[in-house]
């Protein structure tokens, strides 16, 4: 794909810098890629380059704003340019469609006293709106989604499993007797399949009768896939109002890292302001997420922390400090994203960060390849900066990791959003990060025996025992009580009292991690 620099865009089109960066807010054009400039293209140490089609996409814009339309009315005319940036962070992002979607939304103004336009916000969403993760469980809804599509879903389930979807789309449809149930569940099934196996939707569906699996699955098939990567789909339904009649409206779904946003907007009631609303992805996620409800939740947590990192400071310059631990966390953030990990919190030089159970890979086992890759990782970062610094330290990473059911939530700051677990795993997983020296990883029996055997097969564990010889042998496949292994009358344990009869082992290899 040919490229062309910020320089020679502005050059060739007539737009300021301010006017270029407004394009890329309101998503008209794509984030651009920064790299460093040919020498003919200025002393700038980096710059910013997009497609060769943004030209004609801003010549576009152009002719519709002489034309007297304004910046909303275009974003709807041309549609939303997908942020390359975000296709590849959210390796999980699905993109699909089928035959209801549309180009677009339409462009021309509907009558005044017809407009009921969307705020910036989601409080003032007036239409069913809700938002699902990529398991197609229910993480938000509002009160207008309750009423009109989820059957006056009262409270939103604990348990992670009782919020799928399909399941709830199906009960709706029973309890209503109305054919919008089919079509909504063909939509969000279109959603589906850009991002999921025919196998793992309908291992999403299990609980459903035979009748209902076969319709899921003829509407699976039937769905069509788009090629192209959109963040905005856009799908028409007819919905039952109160007094049993037919209603036409147009469903909005906008794709996130963290999930799915669908909006039901009433035909007749339809303004360009949605779109705007929509292109505000920041703003949208962030609001999300504050409004997500806590859920009881199966995952693994991992906890790592970089070895001795207190001598490795006072050894650096503040700023090659700074350089060494961004350049891990740069490197270790494609490799989280790799195997699903949602980032939980920094603090300093540690991380955390939990695995879910994902549709259509086996989360328990993608902590353990991820584990593994990020100690392959960080040795190649600790042999070039021992070639750079000409010393003898060694870069390890200590990581523990545990499995259990928490609860899932939010901290939220004026600022920014972070997940966090409550209960015992994450603080078993933080005490096994202490316990884990020179690069080690350890993880609890419990979560080795969640792993389905064929996965465990390619796991090299075991612990390393003292033999009759008095020689030390590692014996492949075995656990033991962390008790056994420390001495935890000494102060320097003191910490891993609470684990004391907590089956552990190391972890060696994880074959088939990249």
């Amino acid at each position: 794909m040919k490229m062309k620099s910020s320089k020679e865009i502005l050059e060739k089109t007539g737009i300021s810098r301010a006017t270029l960066n407004n394009y890329i807010k309101n998503g008209i054009l794509s984030k651009p890629t920064l790299k460093q400039p040919q020498p003919e293209e200025g002393d700038a140490k980096m710059m910013g380059y997009f497609p060769e089609e943004a030209i004609s996409r801003i010549e576009e814009v152009q002719r519709l704003k002489r034309k007297g339309l304004t910046m909303a009315e275009v974003v709807a005319r041309i549609g939303i340019a997908q942020s390359g940036r975000e296709q590849v962070a959210a390796d999980q992002d699905p993109t699909a469609s089928d035959g209801a979607a549309t180009d677009g939304p339409p462009t021309q103004e509907v009558p005044a006293d017809n407009r009921r336009a969307l705020r910036l916000t989601l409080e003032d969403v007036p239409h069913p709106a809700y938002m699902v993760n990529y398991n197609f469980e229910l993480t938000w809804y509002n009160d207008a989604a309750r009423k009109r599509i989820l059957s006056g879903l009262d409270t939103l389930p604990a348990h992670s499993e009782a919020r799928n979807l399909f399941l709830l789309l199906f009960q709706s449809a029973a309890e209503k007797k109305s054919y919008f149930g089919s079509e909504l569940l063909r939509i969000h099934l279109a959603l589906a399949k850009n991002r999921l196996a025919k196998s793992s939707v309908l291992g999403l569906l299990r609980g459903l009768d035979r009748e209902a699996l076969t319709l899921a699955e003829r509407f699976y098939d039937e769905s069509m896939v788009t090629p192209e990567r959109k963040p905005i789909l856009d799908f028409s339904v007819e919905l039952i109002d109160a007094a049993g009649l037919a209603e036409n409206w147009r469903v909005f779904a906008s794709f996130f890292r963290e999930g799915i946003f669908v909006v039901y907007i009433p035909a007749q009631q339809y303004n360009a302001t949605l779109l705007d609303f929509l292109s505000q992805r920041d703003a949208v996620i962030r609001d999300l997420m504050r409004k997500r409800l806590p859920v009881l939740t199966p995952l693994a947590v991992m906890v790592a922390d970089l070895q001795n990192s207190v001598k490795i400071c006072s050894e650096l310059p503040p700023e090659e400090y700074f350089e060494l631990i961004n350049e891990i966390w740069t490197t270790m953030g494609p490799i989280f994203r790799k195997y699903y990990g949602t980032y939980g919190k920094h603090v300093g030089d540690g991380m955390v960060y939990y695995f879910f159970p994902q549709p259509d890979s086996d989360y328990i086992f993608n902590a353990l390849a991820c584990a593994q890759e990020l100690k392959s990782e960080i040795r190649k970062i600790s042999k070039k900066w021992q070639l750079r610094k000409n010393w003898l330290n060694e870069l390890y990473l200590n990581t523990g990791l545990h499995e259990g059911q928490e609860w899932l939530g939010t901290f939220q700051t004026a600022t920014s959003v972070e997940f966090a677990v409550l209960g015992d795993t994450i603080n078993h997983a933080s005490r096994l990060s202490e316990f884990a020296r020179f690069g080690t990883i350890w993880a609890t029996k419990n979560l080795l025996s969640k792993l389905a055997h064929q996965k465990r097969a390619t796991v090299d564990f075991g612990i390393t025992r003292k033999g009759a010889d008095g020689q030390e042998h590692f014996v492949a496949s075995s656990y033991s009580q962390l008790g056994a292994m420390v001495d935890l009358s000494s102060e320097r344990y003191e910490k891993l009292r609470d684990i004391a009869m907590l089956p552990i082992t190391e972890i060696r290899s994880v074959k088939y991690a990249a």
